[in-house]
């Protein structure tokens, strides 16, 4: 009988360990083998408050943590084409494209989109409200001398605005009322209010602060004004030791149901309607139609 129970409870300790190794390694498996993520962002998604509501969500749900780098667009594939960031969300689709076809991303998907605006003072010294065009308000702004503040750091935005003067025929550089400010979005909305100057904003950011400015909405609903974010994974295959799964994992999330859902909502409490439209699925040529 104590043999019998002696032998049993050797069998017993086995499974026990047994259970163990397979419970560790189920474990295992589900928690990710490097837990930080690098994203390089824009400043709108950050100065918006619209990565504060989605990154918790993001982490409760995956183990991974992102670490946030909010620069220009310009900068942000900077960072990807150097191997120093894992994931980017960004707006400026030619330079995307360019980035991605020179095999520094992959699986650049369509996450959401808003639209720029130009804002500036109540007083609209330059006369621009009521332009039919963003290059016709751009060219009021050049003859009347008014100051218009860029932003200057090669980002979406600033990325659009260079677009903007082509299209009006004007060349800024080097005139005294274009000043630059090698600012964020929000810092530069900032920089505008105080000296009560012109600007190219995105929606979403000057909502976001509007009540602190003291700067209108001029010009809005040009088709150029069409602001389009992308997420887009760093290539492993040119930059090896990037967190791939964990680059995978929110690019998935962000064009998941539920994250669509979240950024349909976004806003709208506050402002009364959202600062970004979800667009996971669609193709950028159908949006502003």
């Amino acid at each position: 009988m104590m043999r019998r129970f002696k032998n049993f409870g050797i069998f017993l300790g086995v499974m026990l360990v047994f259970a163990f190794v397979v419970s560790g390694t189920s474990v295992e498996a589900a928690t990710p083998q490097q837990k930080n993520i690098i994203m390089a962002t824009t400043t709108s998604t950050q100065d918006s408050g619209l990565l504060d509501v989605l990154l918790p969500l993001f982490e409760r749900k995956t183990g991974y943590f992102v670490k946030t780098i909010a620069v220009g667009s310009g900068q942000a594939m900077t960072m990807g084409q150097k191997g120093e960031a894992d994931v980017l969300l960004v707006h400026s689709p030619a330079a995307e494209k360019k980035f991605v076809a020179e095999g520094y991303g992959i699986n650049r998907r369509l996450v959401m989109h808003n639209d720029f605006i130009i804002v500036g003072p109540k007083s609209d010294t330059a006369g621009i409200k009521g332009a039919k065009s963003s290059g016709e308000a751009f060219k009021r702004i050049a003859v009347s001398n008014a100051v218009f503040m860029s932003r200057g750091d090669n980002s979406g935005t600033n990325s659009k605005e260079k677009e903007i003067w082509k299209t009006a025929g004007i060349n800024p550089e080097g005139q005294k009322w274009y000043q630059q400010t090698g600012l964020g979005m929000g810092q530069t909305l900032s920089v505008a209010a105080e000296k009560k100057t012109y600007t190219l904003a995105d929606r979403g950011t000057y909502l976001a602060l509007k009540k602190n400015l003291g700067l209108d909405i001029l010009v809005e609903g040009d088709p150029i004004l069409l602001n389009i974010y992308h997420v887009i994974e760093v290539n492993p295959v040119k930059w090896p030791k990037v967190n791939a799964a964990g680059a995978k994992a929110f690019a998935d999330f962000m064009v998941s149901g539920q994250t669509q859902k979240i950024i349909k909502r976004f806003g709208v409490d506050k402002f009364g309607s959202p600062l970004f439209f979800p667009d996971a699925g669609k193709k950028d040529e159908m949006l502003g139609k």
